[in-house]
């Protein structure tokens, strides 16, 4: 396989990991180099460890999980999506008039959420990277050095994550509530669109 085969491949996995950070940058108070970093690290960092896995763990494992693995995603991405969506449009009871969040007993700026925490990042990542793991299967089965694929499919996901976060933090701080109704409606769609390639309805 060559290097501009594999490079497409990096970015045709990583698609799904620049929306999700554009919706990512959206939630965010601003873009700095840190924030970009930490979600890039994560979308890279499972979206190249999951071809790895695929590629030890050989057929049998993927055979197993590829009976799931569109309604794993499916329902990372709406949940995740429904819950940005439902911020908006329904607040929680525990924000002030002022526009400010009451978190243990102090007040917090209404933007500064824990959007980097591993509760957020995790099932997002997971649901980003879930397909690659097949990826990594046929690499098992083709002429292929792994540890070089695996690098770039990290480094291409973790360079368009960072502009993706870039993308989201500029259109959010312009738009804001309806920026992040778009950002929960764009993981919608992307579950639903690998629900139904998996399904064979697409």
């Amino acid at each position: 396989m060559s290097i501009l085969e594999l490079l497409l491949i990096a970015v045709g996995l990583s698609m799904d990991a620049f929306a999700v950070s554009i919706c990512r940058g959206v939630t965010l108070s601003g873009v700095t180099l840190r924030k970009s970093a930490v979600v890039g690290a994560w979308f890279g960092l499972f979206q190249a460890g999951m071809p790895l896995v695929g590629y030890f763990v050989g057929r049998w494992f993927a055979a197993y999980i590829m009976a799931y693995d569109h309604w794993i995603a499916f329902g990372l991405l709406v949940l995740i999506g429904g819950n940005m969506i439902r911020g908006v449009l329904w607040p929680g009871e525990e924000e002030a008039e002022c526009g400010e969040k009451v978190h243990r007993g102090r007040s917090l700026p209404l933007r500064e959420e824990p959007d980097l925490k591993v509760k957020v990042m995790l099932p997002l990542s997971v649901a980003t990277s879930i397909d690659a793991l097949a990826v990594g299967v046929s690499f098992a089965f083709l002429q292929i050095q792994i540890a070089p694929a695996v690098t770039l499919i990290g480094l291409v996901t973790f360079a368009l994550s960072v502009v993706g976060v870039t993308i989201g933090t500029m259109v959010g701080s312009r738009f804001k509530e309806r920026a992040e109704i778009c950002g929960g409606i764009i993981l919608i769609l992307i579950g639903v669109k690998i629900l139904l390639e998996h399904t064979g309805i697409l």
